[in-house]
Order: structure tokens, then sequence, then C-alpha cells
């Protein structure tokens, strides 16, 4: 039997006013807190609760060995994160034997969030609560003023690191679209929207829900845009 566990807070898309009660209370009440962060920033999780964490409690800064210095299919970039990924897990296995640790997780844990390698690797080894969290996408949406989907639209969620050929497959093939790690990615997607026929249509929205958050059409676009910048495709669907 375990003293601790540890509880995954799902933080919502940005606006820290869309976080959950629940996950407010962990927050509110942590001794220990550990958040994801690339070395030498401060990272995201850590930015939206900086107003948030009680007097004294002890920060464990979980920092990616790698992000996007190498591509996402060399092997090494796999070896490092499992490898990554392991001794955290050993770390925060080891403390809630004894203590409670609140993890940080922009939107929501289990939608394409970091801590789902944990929780994976945590299994068995001590209690885990995830606390759900309004996802970065519908921070979006919502930030755009039109629904996403009506009706009986289907929506897909693919990722900007696909090759082309698929991306321009699966915009074809589907009624509402969300693109999300966009980046350098960015002229791919474009080629393949436009392949699709579909590029008069896509909307990018930066920074949704946060200070900053701008909504534009993708073609008035010019420059870079940031890697967690969200492309959408809005259904047309059936309705009364």
């Amino acid at each position: 039997m375990t003293a601790g566990k540890i509880i995954c807070a799902g933080l919502g898309p940005g606006d820290p006013d869309l976080m959950s009660l629940r996950s407010y209370r962990a927050i509110q009440g942590a001794r220990h807190v550990a958040y994801f962060r690339k070395a030498g920033r401060k990272g995201q999780a850590r930015t939206l609760v900086a107003d948030l964490l009680p007097a004294g409690v002890v920060e464990h800064a979980m920092e990616y060995p790698v992000t996007t210095e190498i591509p996402f299919s060399d092997p090494e970039y796999n070896r490092l994160l499992s490898e990554f990924y392991d001794q955290w897990a050993e770390t925060l296995a080891e403390m809630a034997q004894t203590e409670e640790v609140v993890v940080l997780c922009e939107g929501d844990p289990f939608l394409y969030g970091s801590f789902m390698h944990l929780y994976t690797r945590l299994q068995g080894r001590c209690p885990v609560e995830v606390i759900p969290g309004i996802t970065g996408m519908s921070g979006c949406w919502t930030a755009s003023g039109q629904p996403i989907t009506w009706g009986d639209d289907v929506l897909t969620v693919a990722m900007a690191t696909l090759s082309e050929d698929e991306l321009a497959r699966r915009a074809a093939d589907t009624d509402a679209l969300v693109v999300m790690k966009i980046g350098r990615n960015l002229p791919k997607l474009r080629r393949a929207l436009e392949r699709a026929g579909r590029s008069e249509d896509a909307w990018l929205i930066e920074r949704g829900t946060m200070p900053g958050e701008t909504v534009q059409r993708l073609s008035e676009i010019s420059g870079p845009v940031p890697y967690f910048s969200i492309v959408l495709i809005h259904g047309q669907g059936r309705r009364p």
C-alpha cells in the first residue's frame, strides 16, 4: 500500500479561467508539482499556473531530452524519449509511496498529452488519478466563432507531421478537420489542402484562448507560425 498518489491535472486550453474546479483544487492543495518543459524554457504548463501554486510547493521540472532537433522517424528519437519517460515514471512512483504529486498537463491529458506515456508506465506501481480538461482544439474552434461540426459531420484530427499525401487524403475524406503541430510543417500542409480542394476553407488559430490569440484565414498567412498553432476546417453538415 502507498500513502500517496499521482494526480494529473488537465489545465485546459490556456486561459486559466477555463480550468476545471477539480484541477484548480488539486493545484491549490499541492505539495509537489511536476511539469514537462523544453530545456531552458519555463514551460507552458508551469506558466499557466504561475499565480495558482501555493507557497512552499516543491517543483519538479521534467525536461525533454529532445523535441524537434532530430526527426520523429529517427530510432534515436524514440530511444531518448522512452528512456526519459522510464526515468520519470520511476521517480514519480517512488515519490508516490509517501507523497501526493500533481502533474500538470495542458489541454486534456488523454488527448495527445505527454502524460499518457507516464500513465502507462505507472500502472500497478502507484495510484493514479487523471483529471480531464477542455482540449486545446476546443478552445480554438470556439475562438473561431463557428461550430466545428453539424449534424452527421465527421471530424478528423491529424498531425501536420504526417506526409503530404496522407494529409491530402485525410483532408479530402472528411467533413471537418483539425490539424495540429503546424510550425515548419506549414508549407507541406498548404500543398496538401490545395490538393484536397480545401485550402480556401482553412483557418489558422494561434494561442487559442490565451493572450495574443489570433484567428485568421490560412490563405492570409504569409510568414512562419508557431508549432502549437491549429488549423481548422469547419463542417457544413445537416442542420434544421
